[in-house]
């Protein structure tokens, strides 16, 4: 059994929806039409795809096995368009690019004007989530390019990463630390009679906090968790509490104020990333060129935030002038 590349679409689109008659307007086609294409994939896989059930519409165990097979096919169709165009000569098309918060509203920002002034005709996506999600995105084909915070572990193999930015947390706070020392920083202990806002679970941030403050020996007290960047932030201007935020974008944000850790401090690796096994297209070719040259233009023009270094050498092409990133 041969399956359409039709009947991969129509499939995502009832698995994502839950509901034949919308999926049909999704695709452009009528609900008969999409119904039975549908009963003909499963024919042709000799088992159903989906469970019918008062008016219920789930997945089989052979649909959850599917569903993620077929975006990925259907992503992969799409680059390869997009591909053979660009060798055609046609000089537009699309770049998806994914990043967490912090990046989104600090280096992003700058970088894809720079990207849209050269390329004006190529269509920017972006995805705001957490590396963790972002990964998955990344291997499901789902994305060109995604900033992403490097585990401790090590990358997914199924990714090809480069490390650019090295930043330090900070603390972020309404009034004066007590327990900072004649450097102004604090020590990790400090944090151990400190309310803390925290993070929603699976954010990468949560995670370095945790972890910070169990390798010193205690569990930090919660004072309201669950947010994002910008609700955790708002929650400390609010006086609800103090948390680790990146250093890149905390500076901003007015009448927060800003405490580094003393060393070792917590620190994490920022890495540009891409899936191993699918080759680049020019416009992600040359995003990614234009965000390495940025980087290190900043380091060089001394516009990078305290706290925040580039990692690795500069890459081909001329380094553009740069703008302060989160100053």
């Amino acid at each position: 059994m041969q399956m359409q590349l039709h009947q991969l679409k129509y499939f995502v689109a009832v698995a994502e929806l839950r509901h034949f008659t919308q999926a049909a307007e999704r695709v452009g086609i009528t609900q008969p039409s999409l119904s039975k294409q549908i009963h003909n994939l499963e024919t042709g896989l000799g088992t159903p795809l989906f469970d019918r059930i008062r008016g219920d519409l789930t997945l089989t165990p052979a649909g959850e096995v599917l569903l993620p097979l077929a975006k990925r096919i259907l992503a992969d169709v799409e680059t390869a368009e997009r591909a053979v165009q660009e060798l055609a000569g046609l000089r537009r098309g699309r770049v998806r690019l994914g990043a967490t918060p912090s990046l989104v509203t600090s280096l992003a920002p700058p970088v894809l004007r720079r990207f849209h002034d050269v390329h004006p005709n190529v269509e920017l996506r972006v995805e705001e989530s957490g590396s963790q999600d972002l990964v998955r995105e990344l291997l499901r084909g789902e994305l060109d390019l995604a900033m992403i915070i490097l585990p401790e572990q090590g990358a997914d193999p199924g990714l090809f990463v480069e490390p650019i930015l090295r930043e330090s947390l900070v603390v972020a706070s309404v009034e004066p630390l007590p327990a900072t020392d004649a450097r102004g920083e604090l020590p990790i202990t400090g944090l151990r009679d400190q309310p803390l806002v925290m993070f929603r679970s699976g954010y990468d941030l949560r995670d370095a906090t945790l972890q910070a403050c169990r390798q010193a020996g205690f569990e930090p007290t919660l004072a309201v968790e669950g947010g994002e960047l910008d609700a955790v932030l708002s929650f400390v201007a609010a006086g609800l509490g103090i948390a680790l935020v990146p250093g890149i974008v905390a500076t901003r944000r007015p009448g927060i104020r800003i405490t580094p850790l003393a060393p070792p401090g917590v620190r994490r690796t920022i890495a540009l990333a891409r899936r191993r096994d699918a080759e680049p297209t020019h416009a992600g070719r040359e995003l990614r060129q234009i965000m390495l040259d940025f980087v290190h233009a900043a380091a060089a023009t001394d516009s990078l935030p305290p706290g925040v270094e580039p990692l690795g050498a500069p890459q081909d092409g001329q380094r553009p002038s740069a703008t302060s990133i989160a100053r």
